[in-house]
């Protein structure tokens, strides 16, 4: 055998297998990698006997090389499974399943699979996702490209190593893995959302129940109303209403807006009072009105801090990005007297107050206005977020750029 040799899973699986005096012994259906070592390496052959299935020790299997494939067995001794905890079957569990390309951050489907023998054993290498791939599973491949060559057309090959994949489609429950979903809480809420969204409705849900509660409500906000719904009804109560505690007041009365009422009050009598009060506040304007998009996460702060003050203050926060655009300066009678950009409030000298940097000259729109109102507004003075007063003066909200943008591509998605 060389030092190296890799193959393609379609070109074994279905080939005899010998015994070393040439003797078939049974015919490849899978091959079974062990995830818990460093690189999944094949530790167990699948193979038909006559009518029955054994599983085999892949120590003892030879993959060689000749004018096509073959594959040999110097011992046949059976596999036990049970000793590996961290176990995926090519073919059961791999070959034309849903994946995601952790670099091209999206679902692909795999079409064949890679592998690598070395003196240490065989393992999986890559997955193909491309054309060729699919042309090689049903035996066409190498013809096929030779044709092509005549016209100078190219059959393209796609390989993701296996380093860059994680397996989502949940439909087979045999699938063992220790930590389902590691490598997409690693991906953007945005590029995650869009994923979820190609999924059946199952495996979404399952996807998204092994998020934690911050990942899961900054990827529910992003995915589409339909999708936002269907979560949420197929999560337990207790659950949907920790998620959406840590999302935006306003997003959440986006979402529970399209549920029934009966749902809906299910859900804020789950959630905390502070949070379900808030919610219920802007579920109470028009739809078409600016509180119905207004945050009611905001900062405020008095004229007389100091910048220091007000950076400890935010460092104990952590706020949001979208929550530090402006900081609102409140007289007592809780009317708005000014704001301070975050840019201002950062190279302003350490023991300056408000008062000195303040900006009096603030544009505010009403808690009753329209929506379409508020583009223009946005471009005339190049904001990235309106303070929201009511007919009284008093502060209520505010709404960010994002809400507004959002609010305009549903309004264009409807169309």
């Amino acid at each position: 055998m060389t030092s190296l040799m890799t193959f393609y899973l379609s070109r074994v699986l279905g080939k005899t297998i010998f015994s070393l005096n040439g003797e078939p012994i049974g015919k490849l259906k899978d091959l079974v990698l062990d995830l818990g070592e460093k690189h999944p390496r094949v530790v167990a052959a699948k193979m038909r006997v006559g009518k029955t299935f054994r599983l085999i020790d892949f120590t003892e299997v030879e993959i060689f090389k000749g004018d096509e494939f073959g594959i040999r067995c110097r011992e046949v001794r059976d596999y036990d499974l049970s000793a590996i905890p961290n176990y995926l079957c090519l073919v059961e569990n791999v070959l034309d399943r849903q994946i995601v390309d952790m670099n091209g951050r999206k679902l692909v489907r795999v079409n064949d699979v890679r592998l690598a023998i070395i003196p240490s054993g065989t393992f999986a290498v890559a997955v193909d996702v491309g054309m060729e791939g699919l042309l090689r599973r049903i035996g066409l491949s190498r013809r096929a490209i030779k044709s092509f060559e005549r016209f100078n057309l190219h059959i393209p090959g796609r390989f993701i190593l296996w380093d860059d994949v994680e397996a989502i489609d949940s439909s087979n429950r045999n699938i063992k893995l220790s930590q389902p979903y590691s490598k997409l809480h690693t991906l953007h809420p945005s590029d995650l959302a869009d994923i979820m969204e190609d999924l059946d409705k199952p495996t979404r849900t399952t996807v998204f129940a092994a998020l934690d509660e911050e990942k899961a409500a900054d990827v529910l906000e992003e995915l589409e109303p339909h999708a936002q719904v269907h979560i949420i009804e197929s999560l337990p109560t207790e659950k949907a209403a920790d998620v959406l505690e840590k999302m935006p007041a306003d997003e959440v009365a986006d979402i529970l807006d399209e549920l029934t009422a009966e749902k809906a009050e299910e859900l804020l009598n789950e959630m905390a009072k502070e949070s379900s009060d808030d919610v219920r506040e802007l579920m109470e304007y028009p739809q078409k009105t600016v509180g119905s998009i207004m945050t009611t996460n905001f900062i405020t702060v008095s004229a007389e801090q100091t910048a220091e003050e007000i950076l400890r203050l935010l460092r104990r926060l952590k706020p949001e990005p979208d929550e530090i655009y402006l900081l609102f300066i409140l007289n007592s009678k809780e009317e708005l007297t000014g704001t301070v950009s975050l840019r201002d409030l950062v190279v302003a000298d350490p023991e300056i107050r408000m008062s000195e940097i303040m900006s009096k000259s603030v544009v505010t729109v009403y808690d009753d206005d329209e929506v379409d109102s508020l583009g223009e507004i946005i471009e005339k003075y190049d904001l990235l977020a309106i303070p929201v007063l009511d007919r009284e003066q008093k502060m209520q909200g505010v709404v960010v750029i994002d809400d507004i943008v959002e609010k305009l591509q549903k309004k264009i998605k409807a169309k």
